[in-house]
């Protein structure tokens, strides 16, 4: 397969770690963002060129502007776009859930993907080419009790991603993709010691690039999930 230029949010641990680095040992070129420096730094040493690993928060319009600039001021737009960054509330009824938590969560899962969308996709439009793959969760087309920010957060994710579908052109697609149940930092905070029962990042990691990588315009909009 051609390489391919990657963005990929989120990169600093869990999905997007283990997205850029298997992405990366394949001879794909990672664009990612962190929140974090330490890990931006040992990123980029680990993935090395042509891949770069920059610190943004995507909750911040103008940090994801300046990131999409200086990208796509050195190189071809991408050919795919992960919108993998999120995080989840603290296990609580919804009234529970602290003000600035429940906007924090709101800030980075809907308003960061809608910000990289924003800032990406007008370069991949003047191409008329390129995938967008936005992360929603089983719990973006079901609930549970004490994870209503969150599933908020991902209802609207898909919603937002197969509007996004219709406003493409046939070339490319929009897609909402539910990774599945991971053994990752945040199923501990909900599942707690069970959370070990399930696949780690890196065995999800070998069946979802595969995966990520055979989605074509074909695909566009529809609610897809990485297969277990």
């Amino acid at each position: 397969m051609a390489s391919k230029r990657i963005v990929i949010t989120g990169i600093g641990r869990g999905l997007g770690r283990a997205m850029a680095e298997g992405f990366a040992a394949l001879g794909h070129e990672v664009w990612g963002c962190t929140r974090s420096p330490e890990s931006a730094r040992a990123l980029s040493d680990m993935l090395g060129a042509p891949s770069h690993v920059d610190v943004v928060d995507v909750a911040d319009d103008d940090q994801v502007k300046r990131w999409a600039s200086d990208r796509l001021s050195q190189s071809e737009p991408p050919d795919l776009v992960l919108n993998n960054a999120g995080v989840i509330n603290t296990s609580a009824p919804i009234w529970k859930v602290p003000t600035e938590e429940f906007d924090r969560l709101i800030d980075i899962n809907i308003k960061g993907t809608a910000n990289v969308i924003r800032h990406f996709l007008p370069a991949m439009l003047a191409r008329r080419q390129g995938i967008i793959v936005n992360f929603s969760s089983g719990w973006g087309r079901s609930t549970s009790p004490d994870v209503g920010p969150y599933c908020a957060s991902k209802w609207a994710i898909e919603g937002l991603t197969r509007s996004l579908a219709q406003e493409l052109p046939s070339s490319m697609a929009a897609i909402p993709l539910n990774p599945g149940i991971i053994h990752t930092d945040m199923l501990e905070r909900c599942f707690g010691a069970a959370a070990s029962g399930y696949p780690s990042n890196q065995q999800w990691a070998r069946q979802a690039i595969p995966f990520i990588l055979n989605l074509h315009a074909g695909h566009n909009g529809q609610p897809l999930t990485v297969p277990q």
